[in-house]
Order: structure tokens, then sequence, then C-alpha cells
């Protein structure tokens, strides 16, 4: 299935039905007095999260997603019946934007979210409630209301804990399917992927984290320029972020420092929250140098890029004890379980804090998740 994180609707709530305006006629029952019914409410769209579905697909497709009318009034005091409402299923992750006022309407970030993207019409009053002592047949019922209406731009940006990112061909997709179950396209030939990858890791029996590879940047994203520029978002989630470098280029013409500070530009023009999010080097492709160089091509490279390994207080280090540079061959799996393991330690701590600071009253917690909230991005 082609991978869509991108798609705008129209959602239309039903309208409500009209009331009666109604009067009891039975024999033998003089003045019967008004007996007309309300109208139904209209249906209502609701947007839910879920966990079995990862694209947006089906809305770049059928654009326009509307709710029946509720059904009118009746005499004999019969009420209208009110429309079903209609279930967006999306997945989780997605953000509900209104595109006339740019307002966040939802932010779905749990399975079994719901939220109302577009409310049915009330129904009208039929006559049987306008009576009183001084008009008792009253002959007035009001419409239904008018269902609310929607233009909404949906935007997926997938959950995960760790972000991959660098230039195309730095390994990747092939680290990605090295650590975890994830199989996205890898060759011995140079080429970018094409669509973001979410791959579980599994650190031991007990812990685990997900990983997500967008496609390489180049030079040149922040503007436009290729395709990694339309999934940088998908890393605005992500809490670490893992900056691969190959080491040994097919051109033996490109310098990886270069590219390394490229991206790094690249994240700050797009995004600079997205540029001071807590990011590691991975410096992959070890095994295609000759061991007696590694060390040398390693510490010559971290020079040209500015990274002084050494200093503990830099800004991309939860704890002096955790590394932050790590040498791999994802192709050869070498020293891919202690980048695991350290990914898996800085997580745990990281949750460990939220927890800490997280708000104790439980029932302001609950109140978060109701089906009428309009929840707010992180």
């Amino acid at each position: 299935m082609k991978f869509i994180d991108e798609a705008k609707i129209e959602v239309v709530g039903g309208r409500g039905g009209n009331g009666a305006a109604s009067f009891r006629r039975e024999k033998f029952v003089p003045r019967g007095g008004p007996d007309g019914g309300d109208g139904g409410r209209g249906g209502s769209v609701w947007a839910v999260a879920d966990e079995n579905t990862n694209t947006l697909v089906e809305y770049r497709f059928v654009k326009r997603y509307q709710a029946k009318n509720g059904e009118k009034g009746h005499g004999a005091d019969r009420y209208g019946r009110g429309a079903d409402d209609i279930e967006l299923r999306m997945p989780i992750g997605t953000v509900i934007r209104d595109v006339d006022t740019d307002e966040v309407v939802a932010d779905l970030t749990h399975h079994g979210q719901r939220v109302c993207v577009a409310k049915g019409g009330k129904g009208g009053l039929g006559n049987i409630h306008f009576k009183s002592s001084v008009n008792r047949a009253p002959k007035q019922a009001t419409p239904g209301e008018e269902g609310e209406m929607r233009t909404l731009m949906l935007e997926l940006k997938v959950l995960a804990d760790v972000g991959l990112l660098g230039m195309p061909n730095a390994g990747k997709s092939t680290l990605i399917s090295a650590v975890s179950a994830a199989r996205p396209k890898v060759a011995d030939y140079p080429f970018t992927t094409l669509y973001p990858s979410l791959g579980v890791v599994r650190s031991d029996e007990n812990h685990s984290f997900v990983m997500a590879d967008i496609p390489g940047l180049i030079e040149g994203a922040a503007e436009g320029a290729g395709l990694g520029h339309r999934f940088l978002k998908h890393l605005a989630r992500t809490g670490l972020l893992l900056h691969v470098v190959d080491l040994a280029p097919f051109d033996e013409g490109v310098d990886p420092a270069a590219e390394a500070l490229a991206i790094t530009q690249e994240l700050h023009q797009f995004d600079p929250a997205l540029y001071e999010k807590p990011r590691w080097l991975v410096l992959n492709k070890i095994d295609m140098l000759p061991e007696e160089e590694r060390a040398a091509k390693v510490a010559q490279f971290l020079v040209d890029i500015g990274w002084d390994v050494a200093k503990p207080d830099d800004e991309f280090t939860f704890d002096v004890s955790t590394p932050r540079v790590f040498e791999i061959s994802a192709l050869t799996r070498q020293g891919t379980q202690e980048l695991v393991q350290a990914i898996q330690r800085y997580l745990d701590v990281k949750r460990a804090e939220a927890e800490q600071a997280a708000p104790e009253n439980t029932d302001e917690i609950n109140a978060t998740h109701t089906d009428t909230d309009i929840l707010k991005p992180e």
C-alpha cells in the first residue's frame, strides 16, 4: 500500500430534522391540541485513532464525508429519528487542522481516541413546545439546524522513539533492518528510500523502542530539493535523532564531514526545534575501512565537523557516561548492539524523568482524553 501522509478533506455534519406542526384529530376528542414532535438530530463526523491503520491513502481519493440528516418530526407526539454518526479511522499520529482558521482540531496520539470534527445540527421543535394558556393551538414549528461544515488538512506524523537521518546511501535502511524486523529495500547500488519505515527494536525480553527511517536528505532539502524535506516532519515526535554518516562513500570525491555539516544546516533551516533535539553520531560502514586506518579516519572526521567528544556538557549529551559517537557496520552488525543498548538506557532515563514531571492529579490527566476534547500538539 502506498504511503500517504497528507490529505485534504471536507466534512459535513447532517442537518437536523424539522419539527412538526400537527394537531390531534380523533373521534370524540374535540380540540385535541398540538401533537407535533421534534425533528431528529443530524449525524456528526468523528475522527478515530486506529492502530491498525498506517496511511492516509483512503482520504487521498475520497474528499467529502457527509453525515445523514435527521428525520423530521411527526404527529401524535412522534419524534424524528436521529441520524447515525460517521467514524473516520485514521493512523495514530495524525494531526487534524482546520484549513480556514489554521486551528489544530485534534492530535490523535493513542488508539481509540475520538474527536468530533463536524457536529450534526439539532432537530427542530414541534408545535407541542409552543402551547400556552393564551395560545392553545400553536401552528409554529422550528426547522432543524444546519450541520457543521469544515475543510480539514490531515497530516500524519509517525510516532517513534528514535529517528534516523542522513544523506542518501548512508546505510539508514540497512541499520533499521539489522536491529529490527523492518525490511525496507536495500541493495548494493546507490538509491534512496522513498517512504518512511518503522521498526520495533527489542533490546531485551522486556524492553523495546520504535525506530523510524525517513528518506535521505540532500543539500537544499529545506527549500524543497529531493524527497527528504517532505518527511522531516516525521522526526518531530521522536525523542532522539541518530545522524548516520557514511565513512566510506562510493565516490572518493565525497567528503563525509561536508555532508554531515550540510545535514545539520538543513535541520536548522527546516525547524530550529528539530535541530535542538538530542542527536547522536553513528559512523557507518567502518568495515569498508582498513582496520589500521579507522581510528585516524574517525578522529579526523570529528575534528572536521567540530565535534568535541570529550566535552561533558555538550548539548546533545544526557549523561556523561553515555557515548555520543558510535562506530558501526550495519551490514555486518558490528557495534549495533552497543548502539541499541545505549539508546534503551537513554530512553529509560527520559521516560523516568517524564513520569516524575507528570501531574499527580489523575482526574486531570484522564480529563484530557474525553471524546469532546480539542487536543493540542506537543
